[in-house]
């Protein structure tokens, strides 16, 4: 499937630096840079891109989407000053099947294309709405649409009464262009009359987002508030309250910045890797000042830890090895920090109880990490945060906490305590998720049974 994106207009009410407003920056990357990479994520490849407004600087910075593993075609529009349907009308000779319709200042969560591509359709179009919008989105700018029986009955900015708010997010059949030009034949040149024209029989459908993100950008405000929202949804559900709390605030600050360098994500995992291991010597050194700083550094290393994948998932670079190599370089720098505190506590006192807590410490905090997967696996899947989970966020505020008091034997003891208990209890949940799971497939299985006998009979 294809996808159409307009980007012609000037956008007046924003202060543009970086013009024309298509090519604002946003965490790293540019607006439509966000939008083409948000439906490639769903699974487009294909996109024909309406210029008019300082067009040659769009095609100057994206080119022909090679660097973004995608084809784009460009269509000039010389009436960009004109409104949005007239953007869309100059598409005619180019697209004849259905299509995706985006804006270049909308920007949204790819799970709405992921749905939206679900749907079939057979001639009108289908609108993405928003039945619940969010407290961000100025309502008194925003197109509103009234449904009846899940149709689209009216559209527009001014309706007093409304199901749902227009996202700029639509599946198209070529039957648009017919609609927008009886539209422009009465000097109405907005794709909302192109919409109302088209719903008069029922031809376009509402399909609501379910509270997936989308905002569409007007104003410096609007491009803050797409900043914060961006960030929070670099969250994950599995964070600890550690990672929730102190971690993340601190993480995301710093993510602001480093999404505008060329640092890649993987670089960010092996600054976060060298500072627990400058960290690990530091407490093999010994000394309070030596242990002190190496909490701190620990720390320190622990919030990186959550940039990676905050710029990764920011800008699109996420990867299956990226994944792997992050979680290969925390296991060493787990080990490294034992290792470190057990030598440091070696030079005061040699003494067989430090190695055999630290290799419990160390062990639990592997299993800690190797049982993690299937354990977050059991709360991703009913999207609720779980109540309890020690992880690697928790461990290293510990060895914090122990470095600053000067308590690093007692400290290793609490880290073997924790995760083995910690790995135990999630063994217990899983063995009895999994009994659980049994049970309603059996009882899922004695249902079809009788219903077969049923039909046998």
């Amino acid at each position: 499937m294809k996808a159409l994106i307009i980007a012609s207009g000037r956008g007046k009410r924003i202060k543009n630096f970086f013009s024309p407003k298509p090519l604002i920056p946003l965490l790293g990357l540019t607006l439509i840079e966000r939008v083409i990479l948000t439906a490639k994520k769903a699974g487009i490849k294909d996109f024909f891109i309406v210029v008019g407004y300082l067009k040659e600087k769009i095609k100057e910075s994206l080119g022909k989407g090679e660097k973004y593993g995608v084809n784009i075609e460009y269509i000039d529009n010389d009436e960009w000053e004109k409104e949005n349907g007239v953007s869309v009308l100059k598409a005619s000779p180019f697209l004849k099947e259905n299509f995706i319709l985006l804006m270049a200042d909308h920007i949204f969560d790819y799970r709405i294309l992921l749905e939206l591509k679900k749907q079939k359709l057979e001639e009108g179009g289908i609108l993405c709405i928003d039945k619940n919008p969010k407290e961000y989105i100025d309502l008194n700018d925003a197109t509103k649409v009234k449904l009846k029986n899940g149709y689209i009955e009216n559209i527009g900015k001014g309706l007093k009464e409304w199901d749902g708010i227009d996202t700029g997010i639509f599946l198209l059949s070529p039957a648009i262009f017919d609609a927008l030009k009886e539209a422009v034949k009465e000097s109405k040149t907005t794709l909302s009359e192109g919409i109302k024209i088209l719903s008069k029989t029922e031809k376009v459908r509402g399909l609501d987002i379910n509270n997936n993100f989308w905002i569409d950008i007007d104003t410096e405000k609007e491009l803050r508030i797409a900043q914060r929202e961006l960030l929070l949804e670099t969250g994950k559900i599995t964070d600890g309250v550690i990672s929730r709390k102190l971690n993340r605030p601190l993480s995301r600050f710093l993510t602001k910045f480093l999404v505008k360098t060329k640092l890649t994500p993987n670089m960010i995992s092996f600054i976060s890797f060298i500072s627990a291991s400058l960290a690990a010597f530091l407490f093999s050194l010994g000394g309070y000042l030596n242990t002190f700083i190496a909490g701190l550094i620990t720390q320190f290393s622990s919030i990186i830890d959550g940039c990676d994948g905050e710029v990764a998932k920011l800008k699109f670079q996420e990867s299956e090895y990226g994944g792997w190599l992050d979680a290969c370089l925390d296991r060493y720098a787990d080990a490294l920090l034992i290792l470190g505190i057990c030598l440091g506590l070696s030079k005061i006192s040699f003494s067989l109880n430090i190695w055999i807590v630290g290799f419990f410490a160390l062990i639990g905090s592997f299993m800690n990490s190797y049982t993690a997967t299937k354990y977050d696996a059991l709360f991703k899947e009913k999207k609720v945060k779980p109540k309890v989970r020690v992880g690697r966020d928790l461990r290293y505020f510990i060895i914090m906490l122990g470095a600053i008091v000067n308590k690093l034997f007692p400290t290793l003891f609490i880290l073997a305590l924790i995760t083995n208990a910690e790995t135990i209890r999630r063994i217990y949940v899983f063995k009895k998720k999994v009994k659980i799971k049994i049970q309603e497939f059996s009882l899922r299985d004695s249902f079809k049974n009788v219903k077969i006998s049923r039909i046998l009979k």
